[in-house]
């Protein structure tokens, strides 16, 4: 039974803490083991129904910022009880994902090697056939459990008053689902004529292929972009950013609650990554170095994640420095990785004597995210709706997602390619949000504003706000705009 709401946000916050500083360890290769299961024994009583509930009924009876909070707490709270109710599905696929093979011929490999597999494979047809033996691992083994972790997760929300998962996700982030995805379909048509021309040159570059020709299995060598290895160098993919930070007046070697681990280690994660065990005090950015152009954009991305909740007032409470609208935290990942795509950074920064091959495919690859991702919402809309029927959103997924990306998609990854909660709704927003800052920074310090201290002045102070604010109202409040995915489109698809 809750009975103090005080004492449940200092419990989430330490919830939180240990959670988020385990996943550290064990992605950074510091620890083998990933123990979850004392963290949530320990604080079993944060997600229990009770739980809950009893938020719901405080949120009910507040208003203004109490409100916001505990609609926060109150997402928190339902997601913490439907990964509990869940947990057995959740620890089994993660089993299965890290120990089963796929039968490749000539060369069996594991399930979560196979895209890095796809990426570095120069042939199509061997590309096919690892996307094919990997299928028939994800449908014999992985789908059951996926199925039933949805049927749990829309069983659960029921019970608890909601009429759907999706209206549940409505309540709880304020925003109109359904609404967005139908901006999402506009978005879709606005950018259609131009795709292919936008597209094509760069998927015949990377995968020797067009649209037309293209699978679903050409895109991890399309996002690879092996022919940009020389412009970005391993060598310098932390100073490239530590420059960058420089040029905002930002000293990242000074700043002692952002700690930059990149150290080798045999298991560590080889993407990097962000980890928040205290928001501000305690904020890890992880950077395996490598090199290649998605290995800059994964740091410039997760240290857009760093210096944003590094930046956070500490006076804030909880909610507003660890939950709220991730649309927010996405969209300064976001602008600083767009940084590795713009021209005036190519040639500041990494000295790029001819910056158009990186800024062409870097614009390609956003343009087949953002009509994958307008899908994914369409989908995940239709999926999670009151009356859905689910055995009918297979084949509805693959004709979604085959539309909008221009190529065969598989049904079988109709359930596993959904993200719990609506995240790709954060995801979306995040990218219109970030053209709006992108905008608001060049108006004001020029196109070289990553090299002016005023403008990371500027950006220290929306940072500093944490996520009190929801991606539409901090926009609003900041420059007097909304949200606009025609802008967006504009500038992928101009010529």
């Amino acid at each position: 039974m809750v009975a103090d709401l005080d004492a449940y946000r200092r419990d989430a916050e330490r919830f939180s803490e240990e959670l988020s500083r385990e996943y550290y360890f064990h992605l950074s290769g510091r620890k083998a083991d990933l123990a979850l299961g004392p963290i949530y024994e320990s604080h079993a009583g944060l997600f229990e129904r009770d739980a809950v509930e009893r938020i719901g009924q405080w949120r009910a009876a507040a208003s203004g910022e109490e409100e916001r909070r505990l609609r926060y707490l109150h997402m928190f709270a339902l997601e913490g009880h439907l990964g509990a109710a869940t947990r057995e599905q959740e620890a089994r696929l993660a089993e299965l994902e890290a120990t089963l093979a796929v039968e490749v011929p000539g060369e069996p490999m594991p399930y979560r090697a196979a895209a890095v597999a796809q990426a570095n494979e120069p042939d199509a047809g061997r590309r096919s056939e690892i996307e094919a033996a990997r299928n028939v691992v994800l449908e014999g083994k992985l789908n059951p459990l996926h199925r039933e972790q949805l049927e749990a997760w829309h069983a659960i929300v029921r019970e608890l008053g909601w009429p759907s998962y999706l209206d549940a996700y409505c309540d709880l982030r304020a925003l109109d689902l359904r609404a967005l995805a139908r901006r999402l379909d506009e978005f879709a048509e606005d950018t259609a004529e131009a795709y292919p021309h936008v597209a094509d040159p760069e998927f015949e570059r990377t995968a020797g292929r067009r649209l037309g020709e293209l699978e679903r299995s050409d895109l991890p060598r399309v996002f690879r972009a092996e022919h940009l290895d020389a412009d970005f160098p391993p060598e310098r993919l932390v100073a490239s950013f530590r420059k960058t930070l420089t040029g905002l007046g930002i000293d990242l070697d000074a700043q002692e609650n952002v700690l930059l681990d990149t150290e080798s280690r045999p298991s560590k994660s080889p993407r990097a990554f962000c980890a928040t065990p205290l928001v501000p005090e305690e904020v890890y950015l992880v950077v395996p170095p490598i090199g290649g152009r998605e290995d800059y954009s994964a740091l410039f991305h997760e240290g857009g994640h760093a210096e944003h909740y590094g930046s956070t007032e500490a006076a804030l409470p909880f909610e507003f420095r660890h939950l709220g609208d991730n649309a927010v935290t996405e969209s300064f990942a976001f602008l600083l990785e767009g940084l590795t795509g713009d021209p005036a950074w190519l040639e500041a920064v990494l000295g790029a004597e001819d910056a158009r091959p990186a800024i062409e495919h870097a614009r390609a690859v956003r343009l087949v995210f953002l009509r994958r991702y307008s899908a994914k919402v369409a989908y995940e809309v239709e999926l999670h709706d009151a009356g859905a029927d689910v055995d009918a959103m297979r084949e509805r997924y693959s004709e979604l997602l085959g539309e909008r990306v221009g190529v065969d998609w598989p049904g079988v990854s109709w359930i596993a390619d959904v993200d719990p909660g609506f995240y790709v709704a954060c995801y979306l927003r995040a990218w219109a949000l970030e053209v709006a800052w992108r905008r608001a920074l060049r108006e004001r310090f020029g196109d070289a504003w990553f090299q002016e201290a005023e403008a990371g002045a500027w950006l220290r102070a929306l940072w500093a706000r944490g996520q009190s604010l929801d991606a539409e109202e901090l926009l609003a409040e900041t420059t007097g705009e909304e949200l606009d995915f025609r802008a967006l489109a504009s500038e992928l698809t101009a010529v």
